[in-house]
């Protein structure tokens, strides 16, 4: 018998009602494929794993969604995944049933993504030696530095990403086109920082995790003042 989180069934049960044949769909797709995989739920949504991350399944109000984790190692055949950014994630949405492939279609992919993982769990020796390419400095615009001035918690989580990370939300503001709109994104930009979340949060589940803000500081720093007469 498959080994079921009853959090998942709870999840599903949950989604909205178009979602939840698709939800099962997958679900069941991927306990075919691997027979041997444990549910659980990460980031919110329900995830399978086996030798690491194979893929999950999210809801939305108007959408469900399927990830592969490593879905640029896992192919394509049929063409009906989309990479997300310069991640190794692949996802497909479906707003009805009938859009989600059939499990016949889903499980080869499944059984793909724990060959993957056996083998990255054979060589990880191997991967640990690639060098790590210099992360290009991140200038931050005058009116985000403002605000996280003002904001302890969103500087905090903001301080502590990686450069990637921080570069994803300049690079969001910076391409706004009208004022209004800048402005929208820098108020979303500082309330998804405060809750200690990248910017594509939503989509790319891979990525590391931010820590939340909110532990209590050792000493406020002296620079601070400094600081906002710079800027």
């Amino acid at each position: 018998m498959p080994k079921k989180d009853k959090r998942v069934d709870d999840y599903i049960a949950k989604a909205q009602p178009f979602a939840q044949p698709i939800l099962r769909r997958i679900r069941a797709a991927f306990h075919e494929g691997c027979p041997d995989l444990v549910e659980t739920l990460k980031w919110g949504n329900p995830v399978f794993e086996h030798q690491g991350i194979l893929g999950g399944m999210v809801a939305f109000k108007k959408h469900a969604g399927l990830s592969f984790w490593r879905g640029t190692e896992v192919g394509d055949p049929k063409g009906i995944f989309e990479r997300i950014g310069d991640t190794l994630l692949t996802q497909a949405k479906y707003t009805e049933l009938r859009e989600c492939p059939s499990k016949a279609v889903l499980v080869p992919y499944v059984k793909r993504a724990v060959k993957v993982n056996a083998a990255l769990a054979k060589e990880p020796k191997k991967r640990a030696t690639k060098k790590k390419t210099k992360a290009r400095a991140v200038r931050v615009p005058a009116d985000l530095a403002a605000a996280l001035v003002e904001n302890d918690a969103a500087r905090e989580v903001f301080e502590g990403f990686s450069p990637t990370h921080r570069r994803e939300y300049v690079e969001w503001l910076v391409e706004a086109k009208r004022k209004e709109t800048r402005a929208r994104r820098l108020a979303q930009a500082v309330e998804w920082m405060t809750e200690g979340k990248s910017r594509n949060w939503k989509y790319q589940p891979q990525r590391k995790t931010v820590k939340k803000a909110g532990k209590k500081k050792t000493g406020k720093k002296k620079t601070t003042k400094k600081k906002r007469a710079r800027r």
